[in-house]
């Protein structure tokens, strides 16, 4: 019985040595028919439908009410001790955070506890992951800031409504973006965008928090240049005591952040820091009563009231803002989200994630909650603490709602400088330049997009930092489309294996053949660049060429295997480009497209036009037989680009056609000679 086999190189090198004529045996590439097609996809809402119907009870319980995924399988023994403690330490920590971030978004200290009440409860409710711990974070509270010190005053009554009316915007578009399953649209702002835009809100935040330091009033703005006027303008109003104090608490705050993250058993440090700088403020004004130490004030006691968000007038405005709040929520919550799911073993789904987190702010803004998100400190101590499920966060909401009822009185005697140096250090964790230094290391292109986010974010603000950010990380991404990695493959010595010559110096060419490879889908807007690049390889002829000189090219041979995609844009500058070849006597040659591609490439006639004979499954086959050619143009009259190789009936062809017969064509020319291959 016959044995298939291909000619190797070892092989095609003796019989050239012996002058002995062989057949080039080729893999012959199937051709796609129109009764072969695959049947079309079905619909999406299809495959929703007949998902829904094939669903049971349970599976839509947990679908309305993702609690019900952890409920179910609670293990009491194992999971209650843990839960209670995580709940009770992320909750201890939540409180005066809660407070010093509504300061930070100009609103009363009450706002921030209102926030980190309800909004908890609900997504212990409606949310997926089973660690994230919701609330007011830094980076949101500054945006409300931002956008509302623009619109009207932070002491005029309007501010708190569109605060609010800011959280049910944002929870409206979070469900949306849930519901429509359109998370993937985050995935377009690059790690670079983000880092570079947290780093510089890191920044701003801090130095807005600094006029609790100095004792005196700066400029409220989200720009770095009127922040550092307005300070130094200030200065001879600096303030002793207040220094001293804030500077003394953040020290303590950041002793005990390092030690609970360097030590694991003083983990308990790290959520007890901000508790221990509001404590040690609150004894030291009630004992000394400083006149030179602002307070907070006095807080409301009891729960947050029913009430339907107002200033319906001014959603236009702060549509721009609440987009832009969906986003950072985005990647705050699901980031952190499927990171702390992936540790704990379980399943996120993303678009749930939104749905529970707009849930979570439209009740908020019921209850006079601004808008919320996912914690990455909090999230991380709840984590470290050994939470197991949602039952941790009903603990947090469990302590914010005794905090409302029974200790708002003993908050009146609070520091702002000891909320002040709460957020400072919460934010220094966001300053994030070990990833500038890394990016200069791996990726000056993503250490430029880091360094225009960061600076643009500083130097013009946060929306305009954004917008910049994304805009040139989307002009990146279609600069890298357009204009795809093309190579230029060379044979690898002993082998019948193609790889780029730059990445293998050892690989060589054949006279008179270049073969590259698009490392990209086809389409419109690439195309010209693929052409460009071709014509420039048929010019810049390679001087480490095996074989005898034929002076310039006559085959392109295209790998097509990583093509994923062609459009008919491309496929008629496919044609434009034979047209071109033709009259200069090149012939193209095409090798392994994938079915896809191969199945456009017929049925839009380029095939045809290029001839089934120029279609080969691997590239070693296009290549001997292109060789061929190039031995008759060194011994005979130059074909033309009409000519084309007798294609040989392989004995696979053989056995898949399940014929017999004998090959009865004539034996193809003699490849090159020994020391030419």
């Amino acid at each position: 019985m016959k044995r298939l086999s291909y000619a190797s190189s070892s092989t095609t090198d003796m019989a050239s040595v012996a002058g002995v004529s062989r057949t080039v045996r080729v893999i012959p590439l199937q051709q796609p028919s129109p009764s072969s097609t695959p049947p079309p996809s079905t619909p999406l809402s299809a495959r929703w439908a007949a998902r829904l119907r094939s669903m049971a009870a349970i599976e839509w319980v947990e679908l309305f009410l993702p609690c019900f995924r952890w409920m179910r399988t609670y293990r009491w023994r194992e999971y209650l001790q843990a839960d209670l403690m995580a709940g009770i330490t992320v909750g201890v920590m939540l409180v005066p955070q809660a407070m010093s971030y509504a300061k930070l978004a100009g609103l009363h200290p009450i706002y921030g506890l209102y926030s980190g009440f309800v909004p908890i409860f609900m997504y212990a409710i409606f949310g997926s992951s089973r660690q994230l711990a919701i609330g007011p974070v830094a980076l949101v509270s500054l945006l409300v800031s931002n956008v509302l010190g623009s619109i009207v005053d932070s002491s005029d009554e309007l501010y708190t409504e569109l605060a609010i009316l800011l959280a049910l915007m944002v929870g409206v578009l979070e469900c949306l973006m849930g519901l429509l399953r359109l998370g993937w649209l985050i995935r377009f702002i690059s790690h670079s965008v983000i880092s570079g835009f947290t780093t510089a809100s890191a920044i701003v935040i801090g130095l807005s928090q600094v006029k609790y330091f100095l004792g005196y009033k700066i400029e409220r703005s989200s720009k770095i240049i009127p922040l550092i006027k307005s300070i130094i303008a200030g200065i001879d109003k600096f303030s002793w005591p207040p220094f001293v104090m804030g500077s003394t608490f953040l020290a303590i705050l950041l002793l005990m952040k390092h030690l609970g993250k360097s030590r694991k058993r003083l983990h308990y440090l790290r959520a007890a820091g901000p508790l221990t700088a509001v404590v040690l403020g609150t004894i030291f004004v009630k004992v000394f009563h400083p006149s030179s130490i602002s307070v907070v004030g006095e807080i409301p006691q009891g729960l947050p009231k029913f009430s339907i968000p107002r200033g319906f007038q001014h959603v236009k405005s702060l549509i721009p803002t609440a987009a832009l709040i969906t986003g950072v929520a985005i990647l705050e919550s699901v980031g952190i989200a499927k990171a702390l799911a992936a540790k704990h073993g379980y399943e996120l789904d993303s678009n749930q994630e939104l749905f529970g987190l707009g849930v979570a702010n439209i009740c908020g803004s019921f209850f006079s909650s601004y808008p919320t998100t996912g914690s990455f400190s909090r999230s991380a101590v709840n984590h470290e603490s050994g939470a197991q499920t949602g039952l941790s966060g009903i603990t947090m909401g469990i302590i914010m709602c005794c905090a409302l009822l029974f200790m708002t009185p003993l908050f009146t005697d609070i520091p702002q400088c000891a909320l002040a140096a709460i957020v400072i250090s919460a934010v220094i964790g966001l300053v994030d330049y070990e990833e500038a230094l890394f990016l200069w290391s791996v990726d000056k292109r993503d250490f430029l997009l880091w360094t225009i986010t960061f600076l643009t974010t500083l130097i013009f603000g946060i929306e305009i930092g954004v917008l910049v950010g994304v805009g040139v990380s989307l002009a990146f991404v279609i600069h890298e489309s357009a204009n795809p990695h093309i190579a230029v493959l060379g044979r690898l010595p002993g082998t019948t294996v193609y790889r780029n010559i730059w990445q293998y110096p050892e690989a060589y060419t054949y006279s008179g053949i270049v073969v590259v490879r698009v490392d990209a889908p086809i389409y419109f807007a690439n195309i010209s660049y693929i052409k460009d690049r071709l014509r420039e390889y048929e010019l810049n002829l390679s001087t480490t060429n095996r074989g005898p000189d034929v002076g310039r090219i006559y085959f392109v041979i295209i790998e097509m295997s990583p093509v994923t995609y062609i459009d008919s844009s491309a496929v008629q500058a496919l044609k434009d480009l034979h047209q071109e070849y033709k009259a200069r006597r090149i012939q193209i040659a095409v090798a392994n497209p994938n079915r896809q591609v191969h199945l456009l490439l017929s049925t839009s006639g380029l095939i045809d036009l290029i001839g089934k004979e120029w279609c080969f499954v691997r590239v070693h086959d296009a290549v001997q037989v292109c060789l061929q050619h190039v031995q008759k143009l060194n011994g005979q009259t130059p074909p033309t680009a009409e000519q084309t190789p007798k294609r040989q009936i392989s004995f696979s062809q053989s056995l898949w056609k399940q014929d017999a017969r004998e090959d009865s064509a004539p034996e193809a020319e003699p490849l090159l000679r020994q020391d030419d291959v």
